[in-house]
């Protein structure tokens, strides 16, 4: 029997939840419609961290996931975020179990079991943190088989992209001009992270690179991109957004969708094109590096070995090599704190000088002499 109404708030159940079902496959077309208390159902083998992340800004309820949350081929960060967020997480239910569920409007989530009422339509297995950890601890024992793919890929990838990663041939000239100038490219950025950077754009004027879904963050953060370089494999910005930006760079990868130039076309916007098998990221940070800026900082980039294990795709190599492209000028977001404490301003300087006006007429007002000379202005003023 199917429960009437869709509620947006999960109930505790024991040790599980109920909470309104959405189910999405790919599972980046089903974060833009979660709300709180939500029951995701996803398909998604090896969950990676920054689908995870996503999730938890969403705050689901519950994810009950079609596949394994970590398949023992590398230690993925996905599960963990979710597992340390306190939310329920159900693993393997079958591909058949996915569809009965995408068709349901509520459901409870207990003890691995999906419940719509009180009849058991879909059965995997629950997972808690200390299960994460241990499958985590038994994927990393492998590190050293993925390592060895890891530099084989990056071998063949400089081969391949050499006149793009070497020699910068194929990079487009932006109007944006870099030279010499900050530079902040935007990936998968969290509130958190944009907050981190949002004083360094405001006082250091860099230009911003917005990556795909990025340049309608930044935008609702109040940050304008000055430059929005784009798959094509998402669904493009709001026109708004892309007529904003200076300059649009299209990266033309094997996954893109076919009519991004067409749409932009439609939109008035005549863009970059750019062919390589690169992520487009490590796209906008090698367009970023041919402007020849002072400084690059990521914001939502890979950072980590694990980071970058975690990622799991042919561009992986990419990444690697990107990094070592742009060498010292590249920063992480994280350290502009270590980095960064802001530039003095004026009203700093006079706050000072008011602070220690303040304290030199507090002590002279304690003496004789200042006692005499507040009566003075006191009878000066009357």
């Amino acid at each position: 029997m199917r429960l009437p109404s869709r509620s947006s708030t999960a109930t505790d159940l024991g040790t599980g939840v109920r909470g309104a079902v959405r189910a999405g496959r790919p599972t980046r077309s089903l974060l833009n419609r979660l709300e709180p208390g939500d029951v995701a159902v996803i398909d998604h083998l090896d969950l990676d961290q920054g689908t995870a992340r996503a999730i938890v800004d969403a705050r689901v309820a519950a994810v009950v996931n079609a596949q394994p949350m970590i398949s023992g081929r590398y230690a993925n960060l996905g599960p963990e975020i979710l597992a340390e967020a306190g939310i329920v997480l159900v693993e393997g239910i079958g591909g058949s179990a996915f569809a009965r569920l995408a068709e349901t409007d509520v459901a409870t989530v207990r003890d691995g079991g999906v419940y719509d009422g009180a009849q058991l339509i879909a059965e995997g297995r629950a997972l808690d943190l200390d299960d994460v950890r241990l499958a985590m601890a038994e994927a990393r024992a492998g590190l050293a088989a993925q390592l060895e793919t890891f530099t084989h890929n990056s071998s063949e990838l400089l081969r391949r992209e050499q006149h793009v990663l070497l020699d910068g041939s194929g990079l487009p000239m932006l109007h944006t001009p870099l030279d010499a100038r900050p530079v902040v490219v935007v990936a998968q950025a969290r509130p958190a992270e944009l907050a981190q950077v949002k004083r360094f754009v405001r006082e250091q004027r860099p230009v911003v690179v917005a990556v795909d879904a990025a340049a309608a963050r930044l935008r609702k953060a109040g940050i304008k991109p000055d430059v929005v370089v784009l798959s094509g494999a998402e669904s493009l910005p709001e026109a708004k957004v892309l007529r904003g930006a200076r300059d649009v760079v299209v990266v033309q990868r094997a996954d893109a969708a076919p009519g991004v130039t067409e749409g932009l076309a439609r939109m008035g916007i005549s863009p970059h094109l750019v062919a390589t098998t690169v992520s487009t990221e490590d796209a906008a940070l090698l367009v970023a590096n041919a402007g020849r800026p002072s400084l690059v900082v990521g914001v939502g980039l890979t950072a980590t070995l694990e980071d970058f294990l975690d990622r799991r795709r042919s561009g992986l190599a990419g990444s690697y090599l990107t990094r070592l492209v742009l060498g010292p000028r590249l920063v992480d977001a994280a350290a502009l704190p270590l980095l960064y404490t802001g530039r003095v301003r004026p009203w700093h300087v006079g706050l000072s000088v008011l602070a220690g006006l303040a304290a030199v007429a507090a002590s002279i007002a304690t003496t004789a002499v200042g006692h005499d000379w507040a009566q003075q202005l006191v009878e000066l003023v009357r």
